[in-house]
């Protein structure tokens, strides 16, 4: 039965790599009975999400938004690798930031994904910051705020909601807080003038949605709470300063920055009555809705309100319909191949000859406990097919020829509590350096992460940096080192 506050819910559907989407069968069944307002599909190979988003809009009873991250392109195993926001920006080219946006929603469209969780707004701004890497624009506001704009543009231009996120600005936080509450102590006006800048392009520009920041605050609401429970933050200021009209999503609602050591139904009940629409994978879809009938009929939601909240759903809903779609080029593809191997570059020293025999010492910082493993074959394989004979070894061998190639991936991210490398890392990479002293071979070093990560590995000599682990940056790196 349709249960009309069910509407402001939107589960995580994650694909396992044992069972696929099959183990949902009773959540997703659970949910479209219940009304939920749309759903976010982390991840899936292409033929397995696009089967799932059909079925999903065949069987609901509304029209539904589909929603992904989808900062470095349509997270989707097959689609097309496009480099993270960072590098963009990098290559200071309005043009390069809509078609990699254009690119992204063609592909999305194509998976019957209609909401983009991107992009970041977020300013570089803390050296220690744990989750951001390469994942926004950068640290000078006003380009940030242009890349925004741009992106918004060209994605909302093919019918695919765009998402700003983290509002008011996650840049500065220094804890994650999908481990822990955080807070950013900056005063207003400070993030008034720097923090908000693209969050205010964005909005100026018309985008779709905005998603909080499971932060705290205090200069902007002396009450500490987290962004997405502040009402001086959603509705004094996103709504009434700045004026925006769109949908206001939560970030994870589990997460302890927004929970705050309190429980997922009060952090629903507050999200609500402070203003936002929608609330992003609750842990217990049921348990969420049960609280926030409880907190509608105590008095603490108002039903107007709500009621707003759920035609503002229904008219993004319904504005992103599925239309005629727009399939990537072959010309896309192979630009945003080019993009990626103009991206890969050397960042200290030169780039030593490899091969044909490839010593490849694999050192991974991006492992997190409960978290998928992310790929990391691509750049082996690539290296096979363009006729290396590289092989993963622990250390360098004697067999091997030229340089060894030493793939550095991780940094920060979230889940890891921490900005770059891990102490365990560091000494891998110190030892590592030392063993190919020892036998007078060199290492190219290839950073699968931000440019700032280079400095925490001041011993190594020949240093590449390749931005992100993503499957298109490694295959453009192999193909750089040829």
């Amino acid at each position: 039965m349709i249960h009309p506050l069910a509407a402001h819910l939107v589960p995580s559907l994650r694909w396992d790599p044992g069972h696929g989407y099959a183990y949902l069968d009773e959540l997703i069944t659970e949910a479209l009975e219940m009304g939920v307002g749309g759903f976010v599909l982390p991840n899936g190979p292409t033929e397995d999400v696009r089967a799932l988003t059909q079925e999903l809009h065949r069987r609901s009873r509304h029209p539904l938004l589909i929603a992904t991250d989808a900062e470095s392109g349509a997270p989707f195993a097959g689609s097309t690798a496009i480099p993270p926001l960072l590098a963009l920006a990098a290559l200071r080219d309005a043009d390069a930031v809509r078609r990699a946006a254009r690119i992204t929603a063609r592909e999305l469209r194509q998976h019957g994904v209609n909401w983009a969780l991107a992009p970041v707004a977020d300013l570089d701004r803390a050296a220690v910051n744990p989750v951001l890497g390469a994942r926004t624009f950068g640290s000078d506001a006003q380009k940030a705020a242009e890349w925004v704009v741009e992106w918004i543009d060209a994605c909302q231009a093919e019918g695919v909601l765009a998402c700003a996120k983290h509002f008011p600005g996650f840049g500065r936080a220094t804890v994650d807080p999908s481990l822990a509450a955080s807070s950013v102590d900056a005063v207003a006006t400070t993030l008034w003038n720097d923090d908000l800048i693209p969050f205010r392009g964005a909005v100026d520009t018309g985008v779709a949605s905005v998603m909080l920041s499971s932060v705290a605050y205090p200069g902007l609401d002396k009450s500490g709470v987290a962004a997405p429970r502040s009402r001086p933050i959603i509705t004094e200021l996103l709504r009434d300063e700045l004026h925006f009209e769109g949908l206001i999503v939560t970030d994870t609602l589990g997460a302890p920055g927004l929970r705050q050591n309190e429980d997922e139904g009060i952090a629903a009940i507050q999200a609500l009555a402070a203003g936002a629409d929608l609330l992003l994978a609750p842990s217990d879809l049921h348990g969420a809705l049960e609280t926030i009938e409880r907190g509608l009929e105590g008095g603490l939601l108002l039903p107007d309100a709500l009621e707003s909240s759920r035609n503002r759903r229904e008219f993004w809903a319904d504005w992103a319909l599925p239309a005629v779609l727009r399939e990537p080029t072959l010309e896309d593809v192979l630009w945003a191949r080019q993009i990626a191997d103009t991206l890969v570059h050397p960042v200290k020293g030169a780039i030593p000859n490899v091969g044909p025999v490839v010593d490849v010492i694999q050192i991974d910082d991006d492992a997190k406990p409960g978290w998928p493993v992310p790929g990391r074959g691509h750049f082996v394989e690539t290296l096979k097919v363009l006729g290396f004979d590289a092989r993963l070894v622990d250390r360098p061998t004697p067999e091997g020829q030229g340089a060894a190639v030493l793939t550095l991936f991780g940094g920060p991210g979230e889940g890891k509590g921490r900005a770059g490398y891990s102490a365990e890392t560091k000494r891998r990479v110190a030892q590592t350096l030392a063993e190919a002293r020892q036998m007078q071979r060199t290492v190219v070093v290839l950073v699968f992460g931000a440019p700032k990560l280079v400095g925490e590995i001041p011993e190594a000599q020949h240093v590449v940096c390749c931005w992100a682990g993503e499957r298109g940056m490694q295959e453009a790196a192999a193909r750089r080192l040829v």
